[in-house]
């Protein structure tokens, strides 16, 4: 693409019509300022995403309700994005195994360039929608999987076209933007569009976008895994305790949902091998380790629904 061809051209008039790309003049001096007012200015502008984000608070509802089904019938939550919204896609895949106990593979973030793509950027790998289409079918999407797509623009290439690739195999879509009226949203089945607005840097959505991004990415894994029985209350009972602070936290999340002396929830936890959800199992409906998974198995790993099982 040449910057005299038609292609450029209709790329720059795109761009010319997102408002995460709009050019802000009261900020042209901003350079000139005090670095604590140039922070007060950030704050400021940061303050307005959270309430970018309650305006889509029904879409993305709607969005979590049906990945959660398509993940308790042993789907898989798949982002896709190009850079820092790749970026947040991984990050948040990430943070499931250790948080939710989930097996790597159920929550899985792609980058447009690939995992390298992390750190350093790879050239023109965001505008290949083939790229896209190479990483999910390498994966074996199909209709029990989710497909959140994930762009700023709402316009990328590599996000379009995994929702675009996703939804012909028959699987879940979701297009995160923070533009309206998004080519991303038209091709999901479930479109989230967080209007920020326009940047305090302009040309860097890695900001408020960025931050909007993270915001609902949150959301949209932590209520599926609140829906799929990974937290009793608001306590994280399947965390993987791989480190002494996350032993430690599991001793006091077991003591914070059964209120049991120190000596029975060390028991209960060497008897389940550090596992907390079984070992709370134990202490409430006072059942042996063996019976606590038994019972867990025919819930679907959800606590409540064990412990009915259990009177």
């Amino acid at each position: 693409m040449t910057p005299t061809s038609p292609a450029y051209r209709e790329l720059g008039a795109q761009l010319a019509a997102l408002t995460t790309e709009a050019f802000r003049p009261d900020l042209a001096e901003i350079d000139r300022l005090p670095t604590l007012d140039i922070a007060r200015l950030m704050n400021t502008e940061d303050r307005t995403v959270p309430g970018a984000v309650a305006d889509q608070l029904p879409a993305i509802a709607a969005a979590i309700d049906a990945a959660a089904e398509r993940m308790a019938r042993g789907g898989r939550l798949i982002y896709a994005g190009a850079g820092t919204a790749g970026r947040m896609g991984l990050l948040d895949a990430s943070e499931c195994p250790p948080t939710f106990n989930t097996a790597p593979e159920r929550v899985v973030g792609l980058i447009a360039g690939g995992t390298a793509a992390f750190v350093t950027a790879v050239e023109g790998a965001e505008d290949r929608p083939d790229l896209a289409a190479e990483d999910l079918a390498r994966l074996g999407v199909g209709p029990d999987d989710t497909v959140v797509g994930v762009s700023a623009s709402g316009r990328t290439p590599y996000a379009v076209g995994a929702v675009g690739y996703a939804r012909g195999v028959g699987a879940l879509t979701v297009g995160l933007s923070n533009n309206a009226n998004s080519p991303l949203a038209a091709a999901a089945e479930h479109g989230v569009e967080v209007v920020v607005g326009p940047e305090l840097l302009s040309g860097s959505t890695r900001l408020k976008a960025g931050t909007a991004q993270k915001l609902v990415l949150n959301m949209i894994s932590t209520i599926t895994m609140i829906r799929l029985g990974k937290t009793y209350g608001n306590l994280m009972v399947d965390l993987r305790a791989s480190n002494d602070k996350l032993r430690a936290r599991s001793r006091r999340i077991v003591s914070f949902a059964t209120g049991a002396a120190a000596d029975e929830i060390e028991s209960a936890l060497e008897a389940t091998g550090g596992e907390v959800k079984p070992a709370i199992l134990m202490i409430l409906a006072g059942t042996d380790a063996k019976s606590a998974a038994r019972l867990l198995e025919e819930s679907n790993g959800h606590l409540r629904e064990a412990l009915k099982g259990a009177d």
